[in-house]
């Protein structure tokens, strides 16, 4: 598939960002966002309907267009989702289960659907590798091995997943096994333990309008919405809840906050935090997720918000989102509210398979990133540009050299920190991960370990996740693969792994 926009040369860049200064200057944001009535109850993703048959749980997701009703519109709004008119079912399993999703494209166009933060076999992955034509159905499956966690699902069609992502198509997964089953945590599913899809639009006409204009990191919305709602106003009737907070925007970064109190941050990208630990802010940039705990008091309202993001060094944070500040949610706490536990959890049984350990590193790779290339490479469906060893434990040491917002994923694996500059990294990059925000020029020592599955034709990908970037060619690709198969990594078939009738 052809990149649908020209490459971005420095010079544009610089344009870009002179003609930010001079809005700036102007005294007018060009990334503001509009302060919305908080009057419509929080819409919950419903639970993903699964049948279970000779060990393998099955879930269905069909990806189609559909209408919203959007507040303050004056006709329902164009928009896609996965069994549904906006963004989709949560899917939930448990650590050990086999599972399978037939996934049904109903849109006139091709599209793909990516298990973010899955660890999972490369022909699954769901990335622009794994086509799905119009009218046909894709049945990935695997076994979950990992350990719990708040991942999520979206498009991934190589140059047009920002479009797709942002018309709606995304949902969430929640993995369980025995440490969350035993934790002592808010768990009963869309009451005090919510799913928080945050995204930003802009609606023109009632109709979502994706622009850019030399914009950076992308087009920043004017309209905050969670889970689809906007204006969203959640009745609480327990003393804790849990957020599972997901940035599910295309290039907005978050800072989220209450006005008078800290949350307990429990789980990262991959799963929970050694221990609860007090934050009063937590910044996500697109594709990260973070769970914590906040206590209310009974019959008060408070709202969370997005405060002014500290960025990290970029050129213009007026127009990249670092000044904004807006409200996100409101909670309504019940005149009494049922007593909550926790939070605290145990250590579970696979952890010492699970963890880490630096002295095996076998290779350290570097990583830089700048206009829309990594390492001087824009992505190239037909090349491979990292081939690892299965079983390898690496350190992968990742830079960006530009003062623009950038988000760093890895597909397959989750990564621990292990330093920001040589310093021990903050708390909230203490968990395990596989999305990172990259302040500019500072260098980032990502460990990890590539475990269970080879294909030599079939890789997985590393990308900012930043969609425009990502759309534009700031991508790359890696196989793993056994020893003896070096001579057998080449060029991916262009038949393999796409959509096909099951």
């Amino acid at each position: 598939m052809r990149l649908r926009r020209p490459a971005v040369t420095a010079a544009a860049s610089l344009f870009a960002l002179f003609v930010a200064v001079g809005v700036t200057a102007c005294g007018v944001s060009t990334t503001s966002v509009t302060e919305q009535e908080f009057a419509n109850e929080l819409a919950i993703p419903p639970l993903a309907k699964s049948d279970v048959e000779d060990g393998v749980r099955t879930f269905d997701l069909t990806a189609r267009k559909g209408s919203t009703d959007f507040p303050g519109q004056d006709e329902p709004t164009e928009t896609w989702g996965f069994n549904g008119a906006f963004l989709g079912p949560t899917l939930r399993a448990e650590r050990g289960e086999k599972i399978a999703v037939d996934v049904e494209n109903d849109l006139s166009e091709p599209t793909s659907v990516h298990w973010h933060g899955m660890h999972l076999p490369a022909e699954m992955d769901g990335g622009p590798h794994q086509m799905i034509e119009p009218g046909e159905t894709w049945t990935p499956h695997w076994r979950i091995d990992q350990p719990a966690a708040t991942l999520w699902y979206h498009p991934h069609p190589h140059g047009e997943t920002e479009s797709h992502v942002y018309k709606g198509l995304a949902g969430m997964v929640i993995l369980d096994d025995d440490a969350s089953a035993e934790a002592d945590l808010p768990d009963e599913y869309g009451v005090d333990d919510l799913p928080l899809i945050v995204q930003d639009k802009k609606l023109s006409d009632g109709q979502l309008e994706l622009t850019h204009d030399g914009a950076e990191p992308g087009m920043l919305g004017d309209t905050v919405m969670v889970n689809g709602t906007i204006g969203a106003v959640q009745e609480v009737s327990t003393e804790k809840v849990r957020l599972r907070l997901l940035n599910g925007s295309t290039a907005r970064t978050y800072a989220f906050e209450f006005p008078d109190r800290s949350m307990d941050l429990i789980a990262g990208d991959g799963g929970f935090l050694a221990e609860p630990a007090k934050v009063n802010r937590l910044r996500l940039a697109p594709g990260e997720r973070a769970e914590v705990v906040v206590d209310f008091t009974r019959g008060e309202t408070v709202r969370m918000r997005s405060a002014e993001v500290d960025l990290g060094g970029v050129a213009v944070p007026t127009t990249m989102g670092g000044n904004d500040s807006f409200d996100v949610l409101e909670f309504r706490a019940a005149d009494e509210l049922k007593p909550s536990p926790g939070p605290a959890w145990q250590t579970s049984e696979h952890a010492e398979d699970d963890a880490l350990d630096e002295a095996e590193v076998a290779k350290t790779r570097k990583f830089e990133l700048e206009e829309r290339e990594i390492n001087g490479e824009r992505m190239d469906m037909g090349r491979i540009d990292e081939v690892v060893q299965v079983g390898d434990t690496e350190v992968w040491e990742v830079r960006s050299n530009q003062p623009i917002p950038h988000s760093f994923h890895i597909h397959d694996v989750q990564f621990e920190v292990l330093d920001v500059d040589g310093e021990a990294p903050p708390v909230e990059m203490s968990g395990r991960k596989d999305t990172i925000y990259l302040e500019p020029n500072r260098d980032y020592r990502l460990l990890m370990r590539f475990e269970d599955f080879t294909n030599p034709h079939l890789p997985y990908m590393y990308h900012c996740h930043m969609l425009l970037h990502e759309d534009e060619g700031m991508m790359g690709q890696f196989v793993v693969i056994d020893p003896d198969q070096e001579d057998e990594v080449g060029v991916p078939p262009a038949s393999e792994g796409g959509g096909h009738e099951h």
